[in-house]
């Protein structure tokens, strides 16, 4: 899984210590004042990210359009409009800094929270609930998920989406539609939206068995989501090919939440490149070499930002420790603006503190789940 199988061993790699630089430190509490202690800071940071100086910021060198650092390049692509960053001994990873206008990065959010977690799409969720359709509308409008033990199997029964029956009834009621002594189980509409942590477009990946299965129901990924990954795949496309994405991956993170190292070495064709598109809250990704000894690269990744990763670079370990919520709204200033109608209330309140990445590819799955580990312990 992540990491070597002795936690001692795993904190001396190089990747490990700069997950644990870059990462957020919660301060003590009573409650968990023991763990707490135990999760000592690294020198001379407070809360985390003390130190951003040795943190890539391709912005920045956008804005400055002067001489690059060492190291650092531009990839010069014919028929692509944007700019395209790569680093010169890593050969496969490609940066594109604000690759998506405010008012496409608003279109992505609102389907990534509205459309992509809808069933037949599979979300960590589905295992736990069943399929349950309209989650968003439910959060937006404060209902509530109710559970009723099915004691009648027969009239009851419901198709989770993968051919499996459960003896439980769900649906999303108003408050006062909860009769109290029924003996039922609820969740607030709101609260399963902050647990939502994936959800998976085009072919469903099993995780259990962790390949595609095929038998699973579901759609083709949107038209306009593969047309934007084949346009943008370009840069990392070989000559004359097109990129046709099959799958699709949407990963939501909260304040707290991280994706610890790992490599997606699932495919049989590491030519095809992955298109990852940040949405939302800025973050810290790293970029590591092929094993967890090498020192990775820290780079910011903001909200409009593509990465590609093609080639040698699918075989790089790669994280995100960080994203950056309340602290550093100016960075998403341009979408407080267009989120600000009265629709909109509910996704900005949840964009303000969240972080979305979609991340296409040819049957893309990385080698562990996304969900396994979300926090550095």
């Amino acid at each position: 899984m992540y990491g070597a199988s002795d936690p001692a061993a795993a904190d001396r790699t190089a990747f490990r210590r700069a997950e644990k630089q870059y990462k957020l430190y919660k301060p003590p509490n009573l409650k968990g004042r023991s763990r707490s202690r135990s999760r000592s800071k690294p020198d001379g940071v407070e809360g985390g990210c003390g130190d951003l100086s040795a943190v890539v910021d391709f912005h920045a060198l956008l804005a400055a359009d002067g001489e690059l650092p060492a190291g650092i390049g531009r990839s010069n692509c014919a028929g692509f409009d944007h700019p395209v960053f790569c680093f010169l001994d890593r050969p496969g990873f490609y940066f594109i800094p604000g690759a998506l206008s405010t008012e496409e990065q608003c279109y992505w959010i609102r389907e990534s929270l509205k459309t992509f977690p809808q069933p037949p799409n599979r979300t960590n969720l589905t295992a736990i609930y069943g399929s349950i359709s309209d989650l968003f509308v439910a959060a937006k409008n404060r209902k509530i998920l109710v559970e009723v033990e099915n004691s009648d199997v027969q009239e009851k029964e419901q198709n989770n989406g993968d051919g499996k029956t459960e003896s439980k009834y769900s649906k999303f009621v108003e408050d006062s539609e909860i009769q109290k002594g029924e003996g039922c189980r609820s969740t607030r509409a709101t609260t399963l939206m902050r647990k939502l942590r994936w959800s998976t477009l085009g072919l469903q990946f099993d995780w259990s068995k962790r390949n595609y299965d095929v038998s699973l129901p579901h759609k083709r990924i949107p038209d306009a989501l593969a047309n934007l990954a084949k346009n943008m795949a370009i840069p990392a496309m070989p000559f004359g090919e097109e990129f046709k994405p099959e799958a699709a991956i949407v990963n939501y993170y909260g304040p707290s939440d991280m994706l610890g190292g790992h490599v997606d070495d699932m495919e049989a064709d590491w030519t095809k490149p992955i298109v990852s598109i940040s949405l939302g809250c800025k973050c810290i990704f790293l970029l590591g070499g092929k094993t967890r000894d090498e020192v990775p690269t820290a780079m910011f990744l903001r909200s409009g930002d593509i990465v590609l990763m093609a080639g040698e670079a699918r075989e790089r370990f790669h994280g995100v420790p960080r994203i950056f919520t309340e602290s550093d709204q100016q960075e998403i200033s341009a979408l407080v603006s267009q989120l600000s109608g009265e629709d909109d209330c509910f996704i900005l309140d949840y964009i303000k503190n969240s972080r979305i990445n979609i991340f296409t590819g040819v049957r893309c799955i990385c080698r562990v789940p996304w969900f396994v580990k979300w926090h550095l312990e």
